[in-house]
Formats: structure tokens, C-alpha cells, sequence
């Protein structure tokens, strides 16, 4: 069977491999570049047909700052911003809960800092291209601000999801600016 591994945003054709299972070709792609030889798929699970639900959190040997750009956040001097996608309610639009109101500091007591973990405990923050890709009508975008210092996890490999301790809210940013509108329908 012919295994293809491909870019998650525009779908280009990573690695391709014929082979009997879909694990002989992650190990086989891992294989083929040099900066992730070493690694030890063993402990992970590549069960799944769908890549995006393939479980590599048991694999070992994987250098994190060759595919998590945004390790760079933790070098930053001062003062850090991104965003933070909310419902209607301006809570957090998959688990809800936490309030964000802008001008006032949201913190949590309880986050969880494994970097394995996508989705976790804790204020979960991102860039701007993931909040808009997870944006659909009724949901807001803000601006929210940290330091280097308040940042959990930053999981490895992350889509542009990571997690913080505490955040200032700045302020909502405009949906027309960014192009989220949603257009009225035609009478």
C-alpha cells in the first residue's frame, strides 16, 4: 500500500513510501532526515490511517526546536503578545469557565506544563492564523498580553496553541480588519 505524508496546510506531498503499514513509514521518513535520526518511534502510536491522530508522545529522541518555531517565545524580553479565541460569553469556546474581560489580568492556579500535551489545563493562548482558523460566527478574537516568564507549555510541535499562567487582556480585535466577517446574506 502506498503511504503519502503531507504538509497539513497546503497539502504538499512530504514523504511518500510503498509499504505494508503506515508505522514502517513514519519511521522510514524519520529516517530520512538526518535532524531527526536517533528517534525512537517504539513507545508511539501510529495506529491510525489519519496522521493528524497519530500518537507520537511515547517517541524519544526528537530535538523540539527543529518543529516548534515558537520556542523563540521564551527568549523575548518584556512584555509578549497573542491571542486568545473566546465565545460569546468571552470564555475560552471549548471548555469554558474562564472569563476574559479587557483591562483586568485573568490567572489559574492549575495548568498543566507538559509539553506532549496539545490541549491542557491553563490559559490557552495562540497566534493569530490558529485563532482564525478556529473562528466561526459568534466567536471573538483579543489581543492578550505576558512575559516570557507566565508561559506553561509550549507543546512540542504545536499548531500555534500554547499555554500561559496569566494574561492581560488588551483588547478585542476588529473582525472586519482581519477579514472575519461573516457577509449578509443577499434579500
Amino acid at each position: 500500500m502506498k503511504f503519502e505524508i503531507k504538509h497539513r496546510f497546503n497539502n504538499a506531498v512530504l514523504f511518500s513510501l510503498k509499504t505494508d503499514s503506515l508505522k514502517l513509514c513514519v519511521e522510514a521518513a524519520v529516517k530520512s532526515h538526518a535532524y531527526l535520526s536517533g528517534a525512537n518511534l517504539s513507545g508511539a502510536d501510529l495506529s491510525h490511517t489519519d496522521l493528524s491522530h497519530t500518537d507520537l508522545s511515547g517517541a524519544t529522541g526528537f530535538n523540539p526546536n527543529f518543529y516548534t518555531p515558537l520556542f523563540m517565545l521564551l527568549d523575548q524580553p518584556g512584555k509578549i503578545r497573542a491571542y486568545k479565541l473566546v465565545n460569546k460569553y468571552h470564555e475560552g469556546p471549548f471548555n469554558g469557565g474562564i472569563k476574559y474581560i479587557v483591562g483586568k489580568v485573568v490567572k489559574v492556579t492549575r495548568v498543566n506544563s507538559d509539553v506532549n500535551v496539545q490541549c491542557g489545563f491553563g490559559i490557552n493562548v495562540a497566534t493569530l492564523n490558529w485563532c482564525m482558523k478556529e473562528w466561526c460566527k459568534g466567536r471573538k478574537i483579543l489581543l492578550v498580553e505576558f512575559t516570557a516568564k507566565d508561559i506553561a507549555a509550549i507543546p512540542s510541535g504545536t499548531d500555534g496553541k500554547f499555554r500561559v499562567r496569566k494574561c492581560k487582556v488588551i483588547r478585542a480585535l476588529d473582525l472586519k480588519k482581519i477579514g472575519l466577517t461573516v457577509p449578509k446574506e443577499k434579500k
